[in-house]
């Protein structure tokens, strides 16, 4: 009976010792896929539990309708590009033909050399007006071409494709969350911890981790509390920066923060 004592005596000093608060290991990097524009969803190229990298085409709409303002884009340019050669030309000539008259004085006709200055006025002018459509020309096709790189989705940065809300032949809308991905690189615990043990909680100190449902064992550091209680339970929130050594963590699982309370509790 002295020896139980003694053992029940010893185990309450050494968990007088530490704080123990259990959590869950969440991503630091959750990105949210929403689409762009509206159409059709044409092809998918990942399911649910793929590892997808950077730049990746996640899925890809319909573009026939975008295919077609493209080209007709595409073909403005060209023939306000056209026009703009035809008025330079035009111009070049008419100078030609100034300075040619300039030099005959035999024919020099003052009404003809007029007639030649409004014509290469009137030309000019053109001239401006078929450079400004090649200016926006050019702007809208530019335009159309990033709608058409939008039309394939891709994959902000790697990690694993944890939620996919659409189907091939869907109609999607701008600002539908699509697909969800969480970066298995960046992970962290969030734990709760009472009101009256904040006093113990200090940013960037050291704290040892568990994760018990295969017995791993690592350090970290407390990263953050969030300066915000919940009014039931009066609680608040950490997030815990460890050092990942496992390939099997993944978000969800449960774990456990130790924060040593020697010398704190003086």
């Amino acid at each position: 009976m002295k020896y139980l004592l003694l053992l029940i005596t010893i185990s309450s000093s050494l968990l007088s010792t530490q704080l123990i608060l259990t959590g869950t290991v969440i991503s630091n990097n959750q990105k949210m896929i929403p689409a762009r524009y509206m159409g059709y969803v044409k092809k998918i190229n990942f399911v649910i539990g793929d590892k997808v990298e950077r730049e990746d085409t996640l899925f890809e709409l319909e573009s026939a309708e975008f295919d077609i303002m493209k080209s007709q884009a595409n073909l403005a340019l060209e023939q306000s590009k056209l026009l703009v050669d035809m008025y330079q030309e035009k111009i070049s000539s008419l100078k030609k033909d100034q300075k040619r008259f300039k030099n005959n004085t035999t024919s020099n006709s003052p009404i003809q050399m007029q007639d030649l200055e409004e014509t290469t006025n009137n030309v000019s002018a053109s001239l401006e007006v078929a450079q400004t459509l090649v200016k926006q020309s050019a702007q809208k096709a530019k335009q159309f071409a990033n709608i058409m790189g939008y039309l394939k989705v891709k994959a902000p940065s790697a990690g694993i494709l944890v939620e996919k809300n659409i189907r091939v032949g869907d109609m999607v809308g701008p600002g539908m969350l699509t697909m969800v991905i969480l970066d298995m690189e960046h992970l962290e615990i969030e734990a709760e911890v009472a009101e009256s043990n904040l006093k113990y909680i200090k940013r960037n100190e050291k704290v040892k981790v568990t994760i018990p449902s295969f017995d791993f064992k690592t350090s970290g550091y407390i990263k953050a509390v969030v300066p915000s209680a919940n009014p039931m339970s009066h609680t608040f929130k950490i997030r815990v920066h460890f050092d990942k050594l496992e390939e099997r963590i993944f978000p969800g699982m449960y774990a456990k923060v130790y924060i040593n309370l020697k010398d704190k509790t003086k």
